[in-house]
C-alpha cells in the first residue's frame, strides 16, 4: 500500500459523523448533532417548486451547468438575502457552492499554502478546523468573551503572526451560540484592511433569530474587499439540498470558481433552482415566521431545564438564536463521560474539546443542540445529563 499524503497526517474523522453511527441504535436522546428539525422542512413548497421546474426546465436543469452557478439563484441571493442585510451585491460576484463548507474549502485552495497561519475563534466549528488542517494551515486561537471574539487580542495576534486568513462565525456562533457585537464587527473589517488579511465570514445561522435585534454582517463594513461572506440554505430550507454561496470581489470569486471546476464542476442545477424559486416566490419570510417560534420554544425549554437540573459548577450561554447552547462544567472531563452518557443515560452531546485548535484546559466544555431533538424529549434528556454530571462530580 502506498503511503497516504502528508496532508492527512493527524487528521481524524468528525466527532459528529461518528456520533451519527451511535445514534443508529434509535433509543438515545441526542443533543449532539446540528440537524434542523425535520418538521422545519418546507416539504410541500419544495414539492411544488420541483414539479414546476421539471415540467418547464427539465432539459436545462438535468444537464451540466456553469461552474459560476445558476444565474437566477445568484440574482435571488443578491436581492432577497444580501440586500435586506445591507449588502449591495453584484450577482456576478456571488458563487453558489455545495454547502458553505465548500466555500471554506475553496478559500483554502486559493489562499492557504502549507504552514500558513490562520486565526480561528476559540472555540469554533469543528468541520472548518478539519478543512483547515487538511489544507496544512497552522492554526492560532483567538480568545472570546461573552460578546464573541475579543478584537483587541485579535489585533495583537495579527501583529504577531501575520496570518493570511481569519475565520469567524459572527452570529449565533457554532458552537457557542454567541453573537459578535456591532462595534467588533466594524473593527474586524478595519483590521482586515489594515493588515491585508482575508476574513472568511461564515453566517449560516443569522436568520434564525428568536429575540433581540438583527445585526449587519461584517461584509457590510468591508471597504477594501477583504471579507468573503459565506452563507447556506441548510438551516433555513434543508441541509439535503447542499446549496450555499460565497460573495466577494470579482477577482476572488473568479479564483474560487476556477478551484471549484476541479472539485465538482458545479453545484447541482436542480437544487440551485429550487433555492432560487424559494426566494423569488417570497417563501423565505413565511418559512422563517413558521420555524423561528418553534426553535425559540425548544431553546427556552433547554435553558429552563439546564437551570433546573445542572449542577452549580456548570455555566452556559443564553443565545438569542441559532441552534446551539455551549456549556462548561468545572472539574469534569466531558469527553471521558461520553460513553457513560450514551450507555447509562441514553443521551448524547458533543464534548467541547473537538471545537478547539488547542483544546488543553477545555475538558469541561460541551455543546448542546436543541433543534434536532423532539420538544417533549428536551426536559428528560437535560435532566439525565444533569444527573450524569452530578454523579461524576460526587465521585471525584
Amino acid at each position: 500500500m502506498p503511503a497516504y499524503a502528508h496532508r492527512m497526517d493527524g487528521i481524524t474523522g468528525s466527532a459528529i459523523r461518528e456520533l451519527f453511527k451511535l445514534l443508529a441504535k434509535g433509543d438515545i436522546i441526542s443533543f449532539g448533532g446540528g440537524n434542523p428539525s425535520a418538521s422545519s422542512f418546507p416539504v410541500e413548497d419544495v414539492r411544488r417548486i420541483t414539479d414546476d421546474l421539471l415540467a418547464t426546465k427539465a432539459e436545462q436543469l438535468l444537464q451540466y451547468g456553469a461552474t459560476e452557478g445558476y444565474a437566477p439563484l445568484r440574482a435571488a441571493i443578491s436581492e432577497h438575502m444580501l440586500k435586506p442585510k445591507g449588502v449591495v451585491a453584484d450577482e456576478s460576484c456571488i458563487l453558489p457552492t455545495t454547502g458553505s463548507i465548500q466555500g471554506m474549502d475553496l478559500i483554502c485552495r486559493i489562499f492557504i499554502d502549507r504552514g500558513d497561519r490562520v486565526l480561528v475563534e476559540a472555540p469554533t466549528f469543528l468541520g472548518v478546523l478539519q478543512t483547515l488542517n487538511i489544507a496544512g494551515a497552522e492554526l492560532v486561537s483567538v480568545p472570546s468573551d461573552d460578546e464573541g471574539v475579543v478584537t483587541d487580542e485579535l489585533e495583537e495576534l495579527i501583529k504577531k503572526h501575520r496570518p493570511k486568513l481569519f475565520y469567524c462565525i459572527p452570529t449565533f456562533q457554532n458552537p457557542s451560540g454567541k453573537t459578535l457585537g456591532l462595534e467588533r464587527r466594524k473593527a474586524i473589517a478595519r483590521l482586515a484592511t489594515k493588515y491585508d488579511m482575508i476574513v472568511a465570514e461564515d453566517d449560516p445561522y443569522c436568520d434564525l433569530r428568536y429575540r433581540g435585534e438583527a445585526l449587519p454582517p461584517i461584509k457590510s463594513f468591508d471597504e477594501s474587499g477583504h471579507v468573503i461572506l459565506l452563507n447556506s440554505f441548510s438551516k433555513i430550507i434543508s441541509p439535503g439540498i447542499r446549496v450555499g454561496s460565497a460573495y466577494s470581489t470579482p477577482e476572488i470569486i473568479r479564483k474560487m470558481t476556477i478551484a471549484k471546476q476541479g472539485v465538482d464542476t458545479h453545484t447541482p442545477n436542480l437544487t440551485q433552482a429550487i433555492a432560487a424559486e424559494f426566494l423569488n416566490r417570497g417563501l423565505l419570510p413565511v418559512q422563517l415566521k413558521r420555524i423561528c417560534p418553534e426553535y425559540g420554544a425548544r431553546l427556552d425549554a433547554m435553558l429552563n431545564a439546564m437551570d433546573a437540573y445542572f449542577p452549580e459548577e456548570c455555566s452556559f450561554t443564553r443565545p438569542e438564536g441559532g441552534l446551539f447552547v455551549w456549556g462548561e462544567c468545572k472539574g469534569l472531563d466531558m469527553l471521558k463521560l461520553v460513553s457513560r452518557a450514551t450507555e447509562e443515560k441514553k443521551i448524547a452531546y458533543i464534548p467541547g474539546v473537538h471545537f478547539y485548535s488547542h483544546p488543553e484546559g477545555r475538558e469541561g466544555t460541551f455543546r448542546l443542540n436543541f433543534s434536532g431533538t423532539a420538544f417533549e424529549n428536551i426536559d428528560t434528556g437535560i435532566r439525565k445529563m444533569g444527573e450524569l454530571m452530578k454523579e461524576a462530580l460526587a465521585e471525584k
